[in-house]
């Protein structure tokens, strides 16, 4: 899965630090900052306690839209690892191409765009922070995923007392993982099970991205709710 690659010329002095405000920088996309208010980054960076100097470990970046961000907030003693697994990339030829244009940009070469099969284990205990947005429900569309035994990774490569951070659009409750395909959603109680069986201790959840007029009956990317689902955001530790 994530690798931690120790790559000196890849922590620069060019990478400006906007720890203070990783929104602040002039270079992200008009599209992403449109997307602030919705997605409210910074309050989820907080919630997590990504710092300067963290390795963030970023599953699914998609778009970039937190790539960007992380890469500011980490600053260039920092990094970011943007990693999606080969078994996506099956589906998706080009799923790293964004990300890979971010790391080439002068103010982002702290980022590290990373693929490989899922289940390959990386270096133990390398990660701060680990970070998934609106993806947890596609690791289980997975052919033959273990959740259990992805996260079980998940804890083996973060540093002790590192954090999991899980944002995703909610699914009803008790419908546990039968709407991951369908409607691209997951019960939060699933996700919390698969999560706390991994050896996780919950810390709490965020409210920031809940909208309790999504019935959370219908696809997340139906007009009538696109961009305003109702998300849980889950943070985890490991250890006590």
């Amino acid at each position: 899965m994530i690798r931690q690659l120790l790559v000196a010329a890849l922590l620069t002095a060019a990478t400006p630090a906007f720890a203070a405000n990783p929104l602040l920088d002039t270079g992200r996309p008009a599209e992403d900052k449109a997307r602030d208010a919705d997605r409210k980054p910074a309050e989820l960076i907080a919630f997590a306690g990504i710092k300067p100097g963290m390795v963030v470990g970023e599953l699914y970046p998609g778009g970039g839209y937190f790539t960007r961000i992380f890469s500011n907030a980490v600053g260039p003693k920092g990094k970011v690892i943007a990693y999606l697994p080969d078994e996506q990339l099956v589906k998706n030829p080009k799923g790293l191409d964004r990300v890979t244009a971010i790391a080439a940009e002068p103010e982002h070469t702290n980022v590290m765009p990373m693929h490989n099969p899922l289940m390959a284990p990386g270096a133990a205990e390398a990660i701060d922070v680990v970070w998934t947005s609106e993806n947890y429900h596609d690791i289980h569309n997975l052919p033959g995923v273990d959740m259990v035994a992805f996260n079980k990774l998940v804890y083996r490569e973060l540093k002790p007392g590192g954090v999991y951070i899980i944002t995703d659009h909610a699914a009803p409750a008790g419908s546990g993982a039968a709407n991951t395909s369908d409607l691209h959603r997951i019960d939060p109680a699933q996700v919390r099970k698969e999560v706390e069986a991994a050896g996780f201790t919950y810390v709490g959840e965020s409210k920031l991205l809940a909208n309790p007029a999504d019935p959370r009956t219908i696809k997340v990317f139906d007009p009538a709710i696109r961009g305003h689902t109702d998300q849980f955001a889950y943070k985890f530790r490991k250890g006590k």
